[in-house]
Order: structure tokens, then C-alpha cells, then sequence
């Protein structure tokens, strides 16, 4: 936690105000026992009715001066709080956008959201009581203390006693429930993730007619959760009649002592009634810091979790040059004849892959092994292979979506790793196997290709718009958007659920194209398109730009047949490259692929 309130700084002031007015207000209630007790012995004793009603309108005075500081300490301490977890969620979005997919892998995406939502409200409820009661409570409690021996000093002993004991329950209760609600809180994990399996997955369940087993696992998860939180709040529960039992029990004690003291003329009545007032209020404070403590041990659980996110380092270190454009042009500059002497050794290749192995992270087997191929500018690569044979992991290596753990990937000479990330990146267009897009216009998802460059026109300008019917036309998928209601601005919903799987593979597509990339990666990325779809896609690829560089990842034998280098992987190793012709007479893989699928490739294309 003490890690995270770091984040607290821009908002000091509020920070100190905040508990700064709670002191105030709880200085002016400790003064309200003395004046009843003035109200008892003074003017109800000797019947002097005016000086009541004076010390009521004192009584009224401090009420109003207490709520007006109550209310300007909770302005600042819901400011600073909120304000605070504003600043974390922020962070906190920024550095898993930050972290690789192998950090993405272990943490998993519903751990990820629970991150950003439920624990970030639970640290920001966290600070705001902090900021209110932390110092208040004790303040009252020691304060009240205080004040009894101002009164009576035997009889404020036992306060001395009350206090201690009060402690050892509340803070023994705290130290026991902060593991337990780590423990809660990995359940909220396992029950959101198995919610949003099921929710994004609602397709599948229902068509294999599977609803009342994901029922019962789901009853089963959330079942343990509740019995995990059901422990856990009873033991916390304990707290509130505990210290009832102890307060009353010391109440007791004090009339009981008070009365005796009364009796021999040591004390007044009024100073009783104080008294008793003074250990009320600490009764009061008590359930309210116990309330507190209850709600920092949840914080505390959860501010270790999102610590844990934050500490968490990308396993792909950028490049030197990342923080400092000038740094890149001058290493840059520095590394031309060097990039120039390789690019000659490996026959003018634009891209390089060197004996690169490849394994994902405590996997039991490398899923790449001696992957070793050049590439120059412009050709398309074809890559096939059966299942899992590791077409995508070869093709995200290029993007540095995973490093390489042993050899190299060279791009026009230089490691992956010695660029940017954002400016390698910027030369790569990729189209994922799963078509991702985002809820909002064909033309806010078309935006994203383009967003990230100089010089380019914004908004709804021509200039843009001609660039993204230029892209659709490309990726095929002009036609259906001319017939969508507003074109560019038909509205797309979450995940493009209103658009079909061959439309949202389209304009996935054209959303990489429209970036005019050096780089071109279609994983996969055509298994939802006809045939004469996908022939027509390849060939406006083709001959949108001879410059770019394309590879085309894919179980079909007729996407990639008329490539300028066709790899087959089989068990992460390239067991043949070359051209369509030399493959069939010289790689026993490929022939196997691709005679299995001749028959039925010519039969979709004679009926197309």
C-alpha cells in the first residue's frame, strides 16, 4: 500500500486538509461532554433555566461548526481519493499496455480487469476513510482518555485499561483477515474469469447444448467465493461485539465507580454523565475504526495485487533509442555500414531469421527451433503447416510480440531488438487470426492503421476518406460497406457482432492495409473468405504495392501456391522452403497438404 500512495502527490493539499478539518471537528466534540456536564451541575441543580438555554446554543455552536468541518474534510478527502485512483487506473492501464504477451499469458485477462476495477475501488475506499477516520478515531479515543483524567484521575484508569484491550481486538482481528482477503479476491479472480469465458464464449456453450454444465461450474466457483467472503465476514464480524462487550463491561465499571465517588462528594453528577459520555463516544469511534479497519484490510490485500501488476517487468527491454529520437538517429547513423556489410552477407535480405529457437515461457518444449530463412523486400511469404506446427509464433516474433530465445530476427539488417518497439511497429500491418474490432464507425476502426503517423489528414477529410475506400477495396470489402447505411459511418457494434465472420476478417484486413505498411501479416486471416474472395484479396495485395513485404499464414494450399517462398513448418521446424513447384517435388509435408485439399480446392473454385 505504502508503495501505491506515492501516487497521492498532486494532491498534498487535499491530502492534509482532509484530516486537518476531521481534527477540527473531532476537537470541538470533545468539548460537548464538559458542557452537559456544566448544564447538569450548574444549571439543572440550581435551577438557573437561562443558563441552559446558553449552554444549548453553545451545544447548537459546536454541532454547526462540526458539520461544517465534517462536510469541507469529506470535499477533500473524496478529491484526493478520488483524484488518487484516477492517477493508479491510469497507470495501471498504461503499464500492462506496456507489458509483452508472455507477462499478458500469466496474468490472464479477467485478473487484469479485476485489477482495474474492483481492486482500485476497494484501495480508493481505502484512502478515502483513511483520510477521514485514521486520525480522527484516535484522536477521540486518546483524546477522551485525556480528558477523563481531567475529570478524575481514578476513574480515568479505567480507561487506561479499556483502551489496550480494545487495541489487541482490532488490530488482532486486522492481522488475521488481510491473507484471508487476498484469498477472497483471487476468488473474485477465478469467478470473473469463468463469467467472462462464458460470456464471450455463449455461442459455443449454447451449440453443443452445454448450458447446464457451465451452469454448475459456474455455481461451483462462485459457491466457494461466497463461503470464502461468508468465513471471512463472520470472523470480521467478531470485531463490532467484541469491543460492545468490552466498552459496556467498562461502563459498567465507571458508573458503578462513579456513583461510589458521588456518594463521598469526590464527584458531581454532571462529571459522571461526562464521564460516561467520553467512553460512549470511544464505544462510537471504536465501530467506526473497527468499520475502518475492515475496509483498509480489504484495501491493503488489494493494493498488494495491483503492486504485484505494476512490479511486473516487460520481458521485452526496448531499445536504447526509445528514449531519445537523437539518440536513434545517431545509432542509427553509426550502424549504416555495419547493416549495409550483413544485408550484403545474406544476399541483400530485408528480413533475416537466424537459427532462432523459440519457447513460451515455463513451456516444457521449444515451439520454434532453428527457424532459419531470408527474406527480401517485397516478396510474399507463404506459411503452412498442420496444427500447431508454430506458423503464428514465427510471424509474431517479427512484431517482438514474444523475443526469440535464442538466434535472431533481422529487419533491413538490424536486430528487432535494437528498434523502438512503437517504430517497428509502425512498419508492421498484422491481421490476427481472430478478427478484433472495436465498437464504434467503419471509420473509427480504419483510424486506428493511420492514427499513430505524421503528416497524415484528420477527421472526415477527402484525403483520409479516399485512403480508406482505397484500403476497403483492397481488403474486399468496399462493396458491403457502399451498402451499409452511412458507409463509413455505419456504426459497428462491440467486437462487430452486426457484421458477419467473412466482413469482420475484411475489414480487419483492411484496417492493416490502410496503414500502407512495409510489412504485411495475414495470420490466418482469410479462413472465413470464399475462394474467388480470397484469390481476388491476394491479388490486389498484390498489386496494391510492390514494395510490400507480405506473408501469409495459412492452412490452405491455394492461398499461399503462388508466393515467391512458400515455408512449411512441422513441429515448430521448417522442414521444406521454396516455390509451390519445388516443394511438391521435394517436401513430403507439403505434398501431403496440398493433395489433400486439391480435389476440394478445384471443386469450390469450378462451383465459384
Amino acid at each position: 500500500m505504502r508503495k501505491l500512495l506515492v501516487y497521492l502527490k498532486d494532491y498534498k493539499k487535499e491530502s492534509l486538509l482532509g484530516p486537518l478539518f476531521k481534527l477540527l471537528e473531532a476537537s470541538f466534540e470533545l468539548f460537548v461532554p464538559l458542557v452537559i456536564a456544566r448544564i447538569v451541575d450548574t444549571g439543572i441543580s440550581g435551577e438557573d433555566y437561562g443558563f441552559v438555554w446558553k449552554m444549548g446554543g453553545v451545544l447548537l455552536l459546536l454541532a454547526a461548526i462540526g458539520l461544517v468541518c465534517s462536510v469541507t474534510a469529506q470535499y477533500f478527502a473524496a478529491k484526493a481519493a478520488t483524484g488518487f485512483a484516477t492517477s493508479l487506473r491510469h497507470l495501471l492501464f498504461s503499464h500492462i499496455q506496456s507489458l509483452s504477451y508472455t507477462e499478458m499469458d500469466k496474468l490472464g485477462t479477467a485478473a487484469m480487469i479485476t485489477r482495474m476495477t474492483s481492486d482500485i475501488n476497494q484501495v480508493q475506499s481505502g484512502v478515502n476513510l483513511v483520510l477521514r477516520l485514521f486520525l480522527r478515531s484516535p484522536f477521540i479515543v486518546f483524546g477522551a482518555m485525556i480528558m477523563a483524567f481531567t475529570i478524575d484521575v481514578k476513574a480515568a484508569f479505567i480507561f487506561v485499561v479499556t483502551i489496550p484491550l480494545l487495541s489487541v481486538v482490532v488490530f488482532g482481528i486486522m492481522l488475521i483477515s488481510i491473507p484471508l482477503y487476498k484469498k477472497v479476491q483471487a476468488g473474485l479472480d477465478r469467478v470473473l474469469g469463468r463469467t467472462r469465458e462464458n460470456l464471450t464464449g455463449v455461442r459455443v456453450i449454447r451449440a453443443f447444448n452445454r448450458e447446464d454444465e457451465e451452469l454448475e461450474a459456474f455455481t461451483e466457483e462462485n459457491q466457494g467465493l461466497t463461503r470464502m467472503q461468508m468465513f471471512v465476514g463472520r470472523f470480521s464480524a467478531c470485531m463490532n461485539p467484541v469491543t460492545y462487550i468490552i466498552v459496556n463491561a467498562a461502563t459498567v465499571v465507571l458508573i458503578r465507580t462513579g456513583a461510589v465517588r458521588v456518594d463521598s462528594g469526590i464527584l458531581t453528577q454532571g462529571q459522571v454523565i461526562a464521564l460516561v459520555n467520553y467512553m460512549s463516544q470511544i464505544l462510537v469511534e471504536l465501530v467506526k475504526l473497527a468499520n475502518l479497519i475492515i475496509t483498509v484490510t480489504k484495501a491493503f490485500a488489494c493494493a498488494d495485487r495491483i503492486a504485484g501488476v505494476l512490479e511486473m517487468k516487460s520481458s521485452l527491454p526496448q531499445g536504447e533509442e526509445e528514449a531519445d529520437t537523437r539518440t536513434a538517429a545517431r545509432i542509427q547513423e553509426q550502424d549504416t555500414e555495419k547493416r549495409i556489410g550483413e544485408k550484403r552477407a545474406d544476399g541483400g535480405a530485408y528480413i533475416r531469421f537466424k537459427q532462432v529457437d523459440f519457447s513460451y515461457k515455463d513451456a516444457g518444449a521449444d515451439a520454434l527451433t532453428d527457424i532459419d530463412f531470408a527474406v527480401e523486400k517485397g516478396q510474399t511469404v507463404g506459411i503452412i503447416g498442420g496444427t500447431g506446427s508454430g506458423k503464428t509464433t514465427l510471424v509474431h516474433l517479427l512484431p517482438r510480440f514474444y523475443d526469440v530465445s535464442a538466434g535472431e530476427v533481422l529487419l533491413d539488417g538490424k536486430n528487432v531488438r535494437e528498434y523502438p518497439l512503437a517504430a517497428l511497429r509502425s512498419k508492421i500491418g498484422i491481421v490476427m487470426q481472430k478478427s478484433v474490432l472495436f465498437h464504434g464507425t467503419v471509420r473509427e476502426n480504419l483510424r486506428w492503421g493511420i492514427v499513430d503517423e505524421e503528416n497524415e489528414p484528420r477527421g472526415t477529410s477527402p484525403a483520409e476518406d479516399a485512403r480508406m475506400w482505397e484500403a476497403l477495396e483492397i481488403a474486399q470489402a468496399k462493396e458491403f460497406v457502399e451498402k451499409k447505411e452511412g458507409g463509413l459511418d455505419f456504426e459497428i457494434e462491440q467486437g462487430g457482432k452486426n457484421l458477419s465472420g467473412g466482413q469482420r476478417q475484411r475489414m480487419s484486413i483492411a484496417r492493416a492495409v490502410v496503414r500502407r505498411p512495409e510489412i504485411l501479416i495475414l495470420d490466418d486471416s482469410a479462413s472465413a473468405l470464399g475462394f474467388a474472395t480470397d484469390a481476388a484479396l491476394r491479388r490486389a495485395i498484390r498489386n496494391a504495392s510492390e514494395d510490400m513485404t507480405v506473408f501469409i499464414v495459412s492452412q490452405r494450399a491455394a492461398s499461399i501456391m503462388y508466393a515467391d517462398k512458400i515455408l512449411v513448418l512441422d513441429d515448430g521446424k521448417i522442414v521444406g522452403q521454396g516455390t509451390h513447384q519445388e516443394l511438391l517435388k521435394s517436401c513430403e509435408v507439403y505434398q501431403e497438404i496440398y493433395y489433400s485439399q486439391f480435389e476440394k480446392e478445384e471443386s469450390h473454385i469450378g462451383q465459384e
